[in-house]
């Protein structure tokens, strides 16, 4: 271990040993951008950027599972990120793919995916599949992978299987207009039945949610860091709970 590494463990070991865990997030969401950044500038490739920010899950997973978070919701796919190119969007989704493999056959994590999955290839959509009914009996972290995932796309989705809902059972155009409500729709979002997020953390230095739960993130609490997601230390992590638990929360008061 060199002396940049023993610093950050002291320093690391510090910040934990303050932080107040009657304040920690239930619920964290995480945005891991900057893999082809990072990957750049360490004169990699895109592929091997987004295989380094992969192995970063479960290191996140363990430091959250040592506090009392309950439910992980990691972005790793949006609906823009269609747009890239099919030589980098393959081996994406093939990662993505072992990823999910890896964190269901860990048996530590409950997956939970989150997004259309009718954007997906058919391989990725049997994965995520596979993997939620693999570990619907595990009681441990609640892991959201959000993969084919955009904000709007989810209110939209949610918003649809309202009005088929309502449409089956036989009511009215006129009379869902007089009942529908926020918590009528927040029943039809991909992560109904659970707590909005708390906190949210951007990696990479970006200041934007780009499309993030929008419904969901209403109230939350942001933290963005500079560092890019391969690169996210525990020490990084820390220093967001401990952000966190400083701040006065008022929900928009």
């Amino acid at each position: 271990m060199n002396l940049r590494d023993l610093v950050y463990g002291l320093y690391a070991r510090r910040v934990e040993a303050r932080l107040d865990h009657t304040q920690v997030p239930k619920h964290i969401g995480v945005i891991l951008d900057g893999n082809r950044r990072w990957a750049k500038a360490s004169g990699g490739t895109a592929a091997q950027g987004h295989q380094a920010g992969a192995d970063k899950i479960k290191d996140l997973l363990g430091w959250c599972s040592e506090t009392d978070v309950e439910v992980v919701t990691l972005w790793l796919l949006s609906t823009d990120n269609f747009d890239r190119p099919e030589s980098e969007l393959t081996p994406l989704l093939g990662i993505i793919e072992n990823t999910v493999r890896d964190l269901a056959a860990d048996g530590r994590w409950r997956v939970h995916h989150v997004g259309t999955l009718d954007l997906l290839p058919a391989r990725t959509q049997t994965v995520l599949k596979e993997a939620e009914q693999a570990t619907v009996g595990v009681d441990g972290i609640l892991v959201n992978v959000a993969v084919g995932y955009g904000g709007r796309q989810e209110i939209a989705d949610a918003v649809r299987s309202l009005l088929l809902d309502h449409s089956a059972k036989g009511t009215s155009f006129e009379d869902l207009a007089e009942i529908v409500s926020t918590d009528m729709i927040s029943e039809h979002l991909y992560t109904r039945g659970q707590p909005d997020p708390d906190l949210v953390i951007r990696t990479s230095g970006e200041q934007r949610l780009s499309g993030f739960m929008l419904w969901q993130t209403a109230h939350s609490e942001y933290y963005f860091c500079e560092v890019f997601w391969p690169a996210f230390r525990k020490v990084d992590f820390l220093r967001a709970l401990r952000d966190y638990a400083a701040r006065g929360r008022r929900y928009g008061g």
